[in-house]
């Protein structure tokens, strides 16, 4: 019976195949032990949001799609009239509050120059009442010396009645001079209020200009924010907004992205995360520049998963739980001594192939 002939380049190619995947296997066995890889990851940067601080009409619009801009540059303006109209009223107001401060102070003038004349009043009223009373216990005096006199018939009856009437004036006159001193007091007490009554509104001129000053502060500054400008250097995003559309305060309208400066966030799976430390090199290669290795270094870990920051993060005490591996995002800076012309063709979001050396 004739044996079959041995196919030898068979043999030869089955054993190549052997030795080219047990050698593929062995160095994939060895890479595994000192790398972790993951392909979850992305190019991030600094994207500056475009917000306006007050609310209008886009008057004019200075930047297109993805242009460049350099810090300070103009972007887009508001319509400015009513923020000028503002700042009339509010020059206005402050005009109105200034007004009533000074009339204010000069009827303070008014009130201490008529508490001075009261004062004074009452000061001569007080030194005519002595004067009158001398004169009464004088004029009593001769009254009394007459009417002894008259009693005995030495005087006439017409001289005691002399005596009698000007005792009864000098008495009339320090009862007259009383009323008028009492009058005067009631007038400077008066004048008093009325002079408090004047400080405190002097105070509230005072209040309202300060508050008008303000107003008119704010006013022009909000005439500032009708230029919106840029905060950084870097690329204009889609420009979505035209001349005579309304913003609001607040309201994102585009971004401007720093391409100066860029990392990567990886997603590691939990179970990748044994031996990783800040520090670890890395090697990183993005899909859209294949030819061109970036090189990093691991800076820090998430304190928590990506899961816990979603919209909804999931709870494993209700429904049915079914164990999931979680991924954890790692952020890897990028080394100075990369290609800075490539590190500014990253865009954010761009994926890439991350390679942590563990050793």
């Amino acid at each position: 019976m004739e044996k079959k002939k041995t196919n030898t380049k068979f043999i030869i190619i089955i054993t190549v195949l052997v030795l080219v995947l047990g050698t593929y296997g062995v160095s994939k066995y060895i890479h595994s032990i000192s790398h972790e890889e993951t392909d979850d990851a992305q190019i991030e940067k600094k994207m500056n949001p475009i917000i306006p601080r007050v609310a209008g009409y886009i008057s004019k619009v200075y930047v297109k799609d993805n242009d460049f801009v350099k810090k300070g540059d103009t972007l887009f303006t508001i319509d400015q009239r009513d923020f000028q109209l503002k700042i009339d009223e509010a020059n206005a107001a402050l005009l109105g509050a200034e007004s009533q401060f000074e009339a204010a102070k000069a009827d303070i003038g008014s009130a201490y120059a008529n508490i001075s004349v009261s004062d004074a009043n009452v000061k001569s009223a007080g030194s005519s009442i002595e004067s009158a009373k001398i004169r009464l216990r004088q004029i009593t005096s001769d009254y009394n010396r007459y009417n002894n006199l008259y009693k005995t018939h030495t005087i006439t009856k017409q001289q005691y009645e002399q005596a009698l009437a000007a005792k009864e004036e000098a008495e009339s006159q320090v009862r007259v001079l009383e009323q008028q001193q009492r009058a005067s007091s009631y007038q400077k007490s008066v004048i008093q209020s009325k002079s408090k009554v004047s400080d405190k509104q002097t105070e509230v001129a005072a209040a309202n200009i300060k508050k008008a000053k303000s107003l008119l502060d704010v006013a022009k500054l909000n005439l500032t924010y009708t230029v919106v400008t840029a905060a950084i250097d870097g690329q204009v995003s889609k420009v979505d907004i035209q001349p005579g559309q309304l913003v609001q305060a607040g309201q994102s309208l585009f971004y401007i992205i720093n391409n100066n400066e860029a990392w990567v966030v990886a997603n590691f799976k939990e179970t990748q995360l044994d031996k990783m430390i800040v520090g670890q090199k890395v090697s990183l290669q993005v899909d859209a520049y294949p030819d061109y290795e970036f090189k990093g270094t691991l800076t820090s870990f998430s304190p928590a998963t990506g899961s816990r920051f979603s919209l909804l993060p999931p709870d494993n005490a209700t429904g049915n739980f079914v164990k999931t591996i979680q991924r954890l995002p790692v952020k890897i800076s990028l080394d100075p001594t990369n290609d800075a012309e490539k590190v500014k063709l990253l865009r954010p979001g761009m994926n890439v192939e991350v390679d942590v050396h563990l050793k």
